[in-house]
């Protein structure tokens, strides 16, 4: 079988399932092992369709996890290619998109023992807190863009006994001002940019908030996947670091 990714949470799907060697094709983000074999297809929202469809793929995995992706799978859809498109906005539809992608690539008993190991490790995590605290995940700061309620971080942070402080803003993410972002009394802001090279807490801090600010790979925490746990690990101990 021959498979494509879009976005490299769908290709860490295909790695944790031990899949890597099916895959043809990924776009340029992707860096889970054993990828040297791949053509590359660009970044996630200027994926190059005709190289893709010049890779044969017998099924293209993509998604509509990043803002602007719909774009790229209009012209999938419209190059014909057989297509499974995952939109998770909770930790559940991570876990449920594992079980898909096993059943598309006939792996199912990986895909259940992939589950069940990131459901149980992320069940292991829930802090003791006398409060839950109040978080804010970062993904851009010029402008401001976090998290908010329709996002899989608002579901992981309730799982981890936190609140994710724009719970109630409806969308997957907002750009904010300042002021709103004061108001929201958060007790730690997590820097978490998506495709930065590099995450900068003192930009945050120069606020002036006086929050305390700690940085956690896009890697962890953007990536709708089995690779959630490396971001539940951060925000833990972060979180436990907090004087509440």
């Amino acid at each position: 079988m021959r498979v494509a990714s879009l976005v490299s949470s769908n290709t860490d799907i295909v790695a944790a399932l031990g899949a890597t060697p099916l895959l043809v094709a990924t776009d340029d983000y992707s860096d889970a092992p054993g990828l040297e074999h791949v053509t590359r297809l660009g970044k996630d929202l200027d994926i190059d369709v005709p190289r893709l469809a010049a890779t044969r793929p017998d099924l293209v995995l993509g998604s509509l996890s990043v803002p602007g992706m719909d774009r790229v799978i209009a012209e999938v859809r419209a190059a014909g290619l057989p297509l499974l498109i995952l939109d998770p906005v909770s930790v559940p539809d991570v876990l449920r998109d594992l079980r898909a992608v096993g059943e598309a690539l006939h792996l199912p008993s990986q895909a259940e023992a992939a589950a069940r190991t990131l459901e149980r490790d992320l069940a292991a995590l829930r802090g003791p807190y006398a409060r839950p605290p109040r978080v804010v995940v970062e993904w851009w700061p010029r402008p401001i863009i976090a998290a908010t309620r329709d996002s899989w971080v608002t579901d992981l942070l309730a799982g981890l006994g936190a609140v994710n402080a724009f719970a109630e803003r409806p969308g997957r993410s907002t750009p904010l001002h300042l002021h709103e972002i004061r108001d929201a009394r958060p007790d730690l802001i997590v820097c978490s940019w998506c495709g930065a090279k590099k995450l900068r807490a003192e930009v945050i801090e120069a606020r002036g908030l006086g929050v305390p600010v700690t940085c956690i790979p896009e890697s962890g925490l953007g990536r709708p996947g089995p690779r959630l746990i490396e971001g539940a690990r951060a925000l833990r101990a972060a979180m436990d670091a907090l004087t509440l």
